[in-house]
Order: structure tokens, then C-alpha cells, then sequence
């Protein structure tokens, strides 16, 4: 676990803020130019300030459509360095509007070395630091392991001025191992910025994907006394009669795995008071993490057991 000079004293005194905290959930269709999206995207993160969200979370790769679908060398010329000019601008409206931002970029690291990355951002504007995504998938049409290199930094915990965060990235909501580990360093929210839809091959089977991707993530928050939010783009990205039809459903469970608010197939945007008070409560009636034996789980690094 990655901890900035505070961070101990912080966690070993309990959680790092008992005040309740609002988080904003946005959750809209990207068209095929980037600036167009930005713009889209400040002038909802203004809209959810402005409702009262303190902790803002935008979806998985938002200045883009969703690209993976194919295996393109030109895409890449979509790649920024951090900072560039999608952090600069996080920046200046965390700064301007006192919210702390979650947002998705994809990072130019240096020729060749490219990563899907979260950075987080204070509110104040203070680039707090990186999670760059730890789970690559390859499958028809997420095709990421073309473009990402698997993160490097761990699974990584931040202090924002309005809650102890971790932000995860898609893919990775359907470990428990990633859940856990960021439970373990204090988060009280676990953040996952999301591009997920199907294909209209799979369509019969799309409610059935859709109950699970959102039934992974409730137990994740059970499992660990955490809130989870996870947002997802909506529409439809790629040729007519072909690509991906992304579902939104973005939404936000307490830690016993109620869902508070969800979005439907639309544009929207979720607003969400989180109560700190509420993990406390439920940890001290499901203590999971004290019953953890942790003596016992040696073979849990193994790719399988023989």
C-alpha cells in the first residue's frame, strides 16, 4: 500500500473523516471528439457541485469513445501525458469548485508505455497522485491489453478533504482481492470509473451480465464493511449494427450491499450522501476483517494450488 507522509497517523486514528460526504456519480455518452466530451463533462462536474457533490467521479476513459473495440496504432495519438491538458483542466475546477474529482485519462507514460490511469484530485486543485489499472482484459471487442500496460503502483488509498477514497478501474471490479486491499488501507469508498456494455450478439444474455457486473460489486461492499460506486457510460459506441451498447446503471451501495441510488439507461448524473458511521456500525456487527485468518492464506499468491 502506497502511503503519503500523513497517511499512517491518519488511519491508526480511526477513519480519516467521520463527517458524512456526498459523491457524485456522472454518467453520459461520449461522441468522437475529445474536446467536445471535456467540455460535456466540466460543465456536468459544475451541475453535480452545484447539487452538493463533494467527491465527483467520472466514467472509465471519458474523453473518448470507447476505442478498445479494435486494434488501431493511430489511437494512441489519443494518449496524454499527467499533467497534460485533462489534468490541467480537472484541476482548475477542483480548485474553483472545492470538489474533489476522480477522473480517467489515458496516459502517455513515454514511447511505447501506455497506461488506462485515475488521477485524483483534491479538492483545492492538489493532484493527489495515480492508480493506474491493475487488471487488463483481453476479450472481443475490449481489446485492452493492445493499448495498456498493466499498472505498476499498486492499489492505492487518498486522503481527499472529504473522505478516505481508493479508486479502481473496471475490470478490476470483478476481483475481490483489489476490494479487499483497499478496504485494508482505510478506504471508505471504493471507486470504480467504468466502460461496460455488449454487443447486440449477446443481447439475450445482457440482463443476466448486467446482474452480475452490479451483484460482484454489492459484495464487495459487504465483504468489506465499504461503500462502492461504480459509473458507466451510456449509448451506443461503434459501426451501425455493430460495436457496443453500454448500459449505465451507474449506482452506489452501503456497506451492507443496499443499492442508495442507480441510474438507468440515460444520461444522468447520481448525487449520494455516504455516512462514515454506517461502516462502523456494520463492521462491528459482520467483523469480517477481524475474522480474517490471516495466517492461513499463504497460497492465495499462487496462480493455483496443485
Amino acid at each position: 500500500m502506497h502511503l503519503g507522509p500523513n497517511d499512517s497517523k491518519r488511519r491508526y486514528n480511526g477513519f480519516v473523516k467521520q463527517a458524512k460526504f456526498r459523491v457524485g456519480l456522472i454518467q453520459m455518452a461520449c461522441s468522437v471528439d475529445p474536446n467536445e466530451n471535456l467540455a460535456k463533462t466540466e460543465w456536468r462536474i459544475r451541475e453535480a457541485a452545484a447539487k452538493g457533490a463533494q467527491i465527483v467521479c467520472l466514467q472509465e476513459l471519458f474523453r473518448s469513445q470507447y476505442f478498445c473495440q479494435a486494434e488501431q496504432p493511430a489511437t494512441f495519438d489519443l494518449a496524454e501525458p499527467i499533467p497534460g491538458p485533462t489534468t490541467e483542466s480537472l484541476t482548475r475546477l477542483a480548485a474553483e469548485l472545492n470538489v474533489a474529482i476522480v477522473g480517467s485519462v489515458f496516459e502517455r507514460r513515454m514511447a511505447g508505455v501506455f497506461h488506462n490511469t485515475v488521477v485524483v484530485i483534491d479538492a483545492g486543485g492538489a493532484l493527489l497522485g495515480l492508480y493506474r489499472k491493475m487488471h487488463i482484459p483481453d476479450d472481443p471487442r475490449f481489446y485492452e491489453k493492445y493499448y495498456f500496460t498493466p499498472g505498476d503502483l499498486g492499489f492505492r488509498c487518498f486522503d481527499t478533504r472529504y473522505a478516505r477514497i481508493a479508486p479502481l478501474i473496471c475490470w478490476d471490479q470483478w476481483f475481490p482481492e483489489a476490494a479487499r486491499l483497499a478496504a485494508l488501507g482505510g478506504a471508505q469508498i471504493l471507486l470504480y470509473p467504468t466502460a461496460i456494455g455488449f454487443h447486440h450478439s449477446d443481447a439475450a444474455e445482457a440482463a443476466t451480465q448486467h446482474n452480475a457486473w452490479e451483484t460482484i460489486q454489492r459484495s464487495h461492499a459487504i465483504a468489506n464493511g465499504v461503500y462502492v460506486a461504480a459509473v458507466n457510460r451510456v449509448g451506443h459506441e461503434g459501426p451501425a449494427g455493430d460495436g457496443l451498447e453500454f448500459w449505465g446503471g451507474s449506482f452506489v451501495s452501503d456497506p451492507q450491499g443496499r443499492v442508495l441510488a442507480k441510474a438507468g439507461e440515460a444520461e444522468e448524473t447520481l448525487i449520494v450522501e455516504c455516512d462514515p458511521r454506517v461502516m462502523e456500525s456494520v463492521r462491528r456487527n459482520w467483523p469480517f476483517l477481524r475474522d480474517r485468518r490471516i495466517d492461513a492464506y499463504s497460497q492465495i499468491v499462487n496462480r493455483v494450488i496443485d
